[in-house]
Parts: structure tokens; C-alpha cells; sequence
């Protein structure tokens, strides 16, 4: 039985084996991987478009250089995850990384080679061995998407509905049976499937500055919420300390890579401030780099990178996405510094995974950046991600694969569909929320927190509770509903990690502590009221987060 609200909804209900929602690397691969089950793709932009994957410039690492190991990789991983990290799933990630990135190149992924023809290595923060790999220097992530696209267009029996917004998930009995998308020109279709993974990607729009595509708003993570399956490390927002210093939005991401060739950080004022800060200087971890631009930044001074003597004339093509964006501002990086801001990049929170990419919901899979898997912990390394991504994306098509699916007809005692909080209504203007819901959040829920910053916004929050009902039910309007509820979420959990740890920085506790060297487990309740926390080792459902 279908949940009854849910057809009453629908305009249309289309079966499948499985429903992937998302179409970065992470959606990508988990629908390739599902070779013996109908497979339909959903994606609210073009197929490989709009996805962070695709905006991804630093590269992906693997451990291929002889000189190398994954367990030097995992080992680097889990320091960098400042004691959040699972290192059973590391170890196991970092082990996986040179075969998936093997199989990549089998399906046509052209990485950056040197003149003898290995396969090109490069160095990040935090990396003790050179194992980045790039293509086409700055254009890594366009590069898998389009070599994982071109596979999947060879697959004629997988279906792709492009310019879809899943819009909640529908559950039967605790379990979930499908997708309510709207489609183009408003037609709402429930996609029931007895499998639905979840690759939508992060919440990087959530912040005023970012460098993450207007289409990245953590609707995965939010329908997920609202579904009841259990959440993690919400708190952990990961801010890239180097985008362009621009007043576009999004921002552009001056990549690591640049830094990783020796680039060095300056004030305006021409001094490089970071070796007295960290003993690895400008290869720091991004959370440390972060917060010493930060604080030039609010001691009134503008930070500079400067790869004039490092790069210099091989600019336009060793790296040609960040030559492009500065030389659109005017700024030639071949002869002068360029200005740089932190601004949002990657949310290690999301929902809670095993290590075949499970969620506490029966019927519900998810991979790549909606997903808090373990293996990012408080701080993510450089280029892990979209390792992450390839590495999960094959596992939850295994997972899927080698499962005992029931039929999509399903019946039970109860029924049920998650919808938004608020009432769909006909008007409003979803853009101006959005705006203040991104300023208070970069103001008083970014890079550093405190009590006081906390607590007021999320009473600002709950104030906003009643203007969402005037919002459409547009993509627009849900998308701005979605920010809202991930909104309370990250606030929340910041509010009540008393610790600085990783990304999470408070001001009013500065240090890390012992006892919370854990992962912060959640469900939400949609509802105000106060934070309790669930003990890793509780039922998924024992606590709520309101």
C-alpha cells in the first residue's frame, strides 16, 4: 500500500528497483554499479551539472606512488579528522582509493601526467606523500563527472529525468518506498522504489560566502531529517581557506594545489604570517589556515596568495579554471598576488552511514557528501572527497546488488509522507530569506562560534518559523525551506559541542575536550524545544534534536 496522502498528492506513480537522487560522482556511481536492477537517475540540474563534484578543482588522492601506501594515506586521515574520524572506515577507504581510481581510468578518466607518462602526483595540506591527482590542473572533478557520464550514456536501461527536485521521501511502515519529485512545469511525481539512495550533495549555499553551486542546498540531508534517519557530526562545516575575494556568488575556489606547489599566504601589508602559526605554515589543515585568514581579515587587513615565483608563466596551463576566474577580474596571477577568502566548502555532516552506505532507515541508502560516513571525522583532508564519493558510490551499488529487495507494492499497518514544515502556499519571496538565512549563518554560525552567536540564531530561526509559510511550492521556495531546517540542525549541534575541535571552532571554549572526542549522533523533531544529545551507542530514534 502506498501512503495514501502521498497519492493523493502525486499526479503520476512510476515504479523502479532502484531511485538514485543526485548525479555528482557519488550518484554517478552508485547507478552504474546497479547492473542488474532498473535504475532511474534524478537530478535537479543537467545530467553531471550542478554538482560540487563538478566544481571540484584540488584533485582526488589515492596511493599510487610506490613511495606511498593506503595505510600512510588513512594514517594521514585520521590525524587530520582530530578524533572524530572511524579508522576501521579510513583504512578501509584509503585501501579501496587506487583501485577505484584504477577502474576510472579503465572507463576513460584522462588524468595529468608527467613527461614520462606516469600518472602526475601532487601534494596538499596535510598529506605527508604526494598522491593528489589532477586533470587538466585544475579540473578534476569535471573530469570524473565526465568520464562517469559518458559510461552511464552507454547504458541505455538506466533512466535520467534531468530538472527534477526530489522533494521528501516517502516512508511505509519505517521504511522508505520512494521519492515525491516535482518534475518540470510543476507535475509532482512519486517515484516508489524499494531501494532510494541519496547523493545530493552538501549544504555549502547555507553560508553567505561559499564556493559550492547555487544548487547545492542540502535537500538530501534535509528530506532525510524529516524522515527520521539518524544524523551526524552536524556541527562539522568545513570553510576553505582560499577562495577568490570577489563579490560573485558563488565564490571561486582558488585551489589547494596551488599552495601544495609552495604558494605562500601574505597580508597587505606583504607579510606571510602563517609559519608562526603552524609548523606545516601555508600546508596547515584547511580549519587552521581558515581561521588565520580570518583573523587578518578582522584586524582590517586583505590576504593575498601569491604563486608569482612558483607557478609564475605556466599559469594559463597548469591552471587554467583559477586563470580564467582572475584574469575575468582583472587580476593577472602570473605577475601579482591573489586576494583570497574563506568561504564554506564541505560539510562533513550528514546523515549516518554504515560502511555499505546504509542508513538507519530500511530501504534508504546514501553516499558522497550528504552522508557522514566516518572517514572526514571533524576536519576532512584535502581530496578525500571525492575519493569518498567514487569509493561509496560503488559500495552502496553492491550493497543494493547483493540485497534481498522487496517488491516496490509494499503493505502495511501504517502510511505516511515527511512533507516540509511549513504549509504550501501560492507568494512570497524565497530569494530575501534565503539572503538572511545565509548572513546570520555566516556571521554568527561560521568559522567562529560562540554561545552567545549560537544561541541568537537560532532564535532568529524560530522567529523566521511563520514567514516560510508565505514561501511557493516552488524548486525556489523548497530549496529555501530545506536551508532553514539544515539552518536550526548546524546551529544546534554547534550549541551544544561545549569544544573546539577540527572545523568547530567556540570561542567560549577554545580547547578541545577529552570526553567529547565522540560523534554527536541526532534525529530531528522538527519541532522547538530543547538539544538533548544521542550517545553513539543509543537507538537511532532513543533522543531527538529539535
Amino acid at each position: 500500500m502506498i501512503p495514501r496522502l502521498a497519492l493523493a498528492l502525486a499526479d503520476e506513480v512510476v515504479p523502479h528497483d532502484v531511485v538514485v537522487v543526485g548525479s555528482g560522482v557519488a550518484g554517478l556511481s552508485a547507478a552504474l554499479g546497479s547492473s542488474h536492477r532498473s535504475v532511474t537517475v534524478l537530478t535537479k540540474a543537467v545530467l553531471g551539472g550542478g554538482s560540487s563534484s563538478q566544481w571540484a578543482q584540488g584533485g582526488v588522492a589515492a596511493a599510487l606512488d610506490p613511495e606511498d601506501s593506503p595505510r600512510l594515506h588513512g594514517c594521514d586521515t585520521v590525524a587530520a579528522a582530530a578524533g572524530l574520524g572511524n579508522p576501521e572506515r579510513i583504512f578501509e577507504l584509503t585501501a579501496k582509493g587506487p583501485e577505484a581510481i584504477r577502474q576510472l581510468i579503465e572507463l576513460g578518466g584522462a588524468f595529468d601526467r608527467d613527461p614520462e607518462g606516469e600518472l602526475a602526483l601532487g601534494r596538499e595540506g596535510a598529506h605527508s606523500r604526494r598522491r593528489i591527482l589532477h586533470a587538466r590542473g585544475d579540473a578534476t572533478g569535471a573530469e570524473m563527472v565526465r568520464a562517469l557520464v559518458e559510461a552511464l550514456r552507454q547504458r541505455p536501461e538506466v533512466q535520467v529525468h534531468e530538472g527534477v527536485f526530489a522533494r521528501d521521501l516517502v516512508l511505509d511502515d519505517d521504511r522508505v518506498v520512494g521519492v515525491l519529485a516535482r518534475h518540470p512545469g510543476g507535475r509532482l511525481v512519486l517515484h516508489r522504489a524499494a531501494a532510494v539512495v541519496l547523493a545530493t550533495g552538501g549544504f555549502g549555499q547555507l553560508y553567505a560566502r561559499t564556493t559550492n553551486p547555487r544548487e547545492a542546498t542540502g535537500d538530501g540531508l534535509a528530506m532525510a531529517a524529516r524522515a527520521g534517519a539518524r544524523l551526524a557530526d552536524l556541527e562539522m562545516v568545513q570553510f576553505h581557506p582560499t577562495a577568490l575575494d570577489s563579490a560573485i556568488d558563488p565564490l571561486p575556489l582558488v585551489t589547494e594545489a596551488l599552495r601544495g606547489e609552495g604558494a605562500i599566504l601574505l597580508d597587505d601589508l606583504g607579510h606571510r604570517f602563517m609559519p608562526a602559526i603552524d609548523p606545516l605554515a601555508e600546508l596547515a589543515p584547511r580549519d587552521v589556515v581558515a581561521r588565520a585568514i580570518r583573523a587578518r581579515q578582522e584586524n582590517g587587513r586583505r590576504v593575498l596568495l601569491d604563486a608569482t615565483e612558483v607557478v609564475g608563466a605556466a599559469f594559463p596551463e597548469r591552471f587554467p579554471t583559477v586563470w580564467g576566474h582572475c584574469r575575468a577580474r582583472g587580476i593577472d596571477p602570473r605577475v601579482e598576488s591573489i586576494p583570497v577568502t574563506p568561504a564554506a566548502h564541505y560539510a562533513m555532516a550528514g546523515v549516518a552511514v554504515d560502511g555499505s552506505g546504509r542508513t538507519s532507515l530500511p530501504g534508504l541508502w546514501a553516499c558522497g557528501e550528504v552522508t557522514s560516513s566516518g572517514v572526514h571525522g571533524a576536519n576532512r583532508l584535502a581530496s578525500n572527497s571525492l575519493l569518498e564519493a567514487l569509493v561509496y558510490g560503488g559500495a552502496v551499488a553492491e550493497d543494493i546488488e547483493s540485497s534481498a529487495l522487496p517488491s516496490p507494492t509494499l503493505a502495511g499497518s501504517r502510511s505516511e509522507l515527511v512533507l516540509c514544515e511549513a504549509q504550501v502556499a501560492a507568494s512570497g519571496a524565497p530569494g530575501e530569506v534565503r539572503a538572511e538565512i545565509r548572513e546570520l549563518m555566516w556571521r554568527d554560525v561560521g568559522l567562529i562560534r560562540s554561545r552567545s552567536s549560537l544561541s541568537a540564531a537560532l532564535s532568529r530561526l524560530e522567529e523566521w518559523r511563520g514567514a516560510l509559510a508565505s514561501l511557493p511550492a516552488d524548486s525556489r521556495g523548497l530549496e529555501t525551506r530545506n536551508l532553514w531546517t539544515l539552518a536550526r540542525l548546524v546551529s544546534a549541534a554547534a550549541l551544544a559541542r561545549e569544544e573546539s575541535r577540527g572545523a568547530h571552532f567556540r570561542s567560549d571554549f577554545p580547547a578541545p575536550n577529552a570526553e567529547l572526542a565522540r560523534r554527536f549522533l541526532w534525529t530531528y523533531s522538527g519541532t522547538s524545544g530543547e538539544l538533548p544529545l544521542v550517545p553513539a551507542a543509543a537507538p537511532a530514534r532513543a533522543r531527538q534534536i529539535a
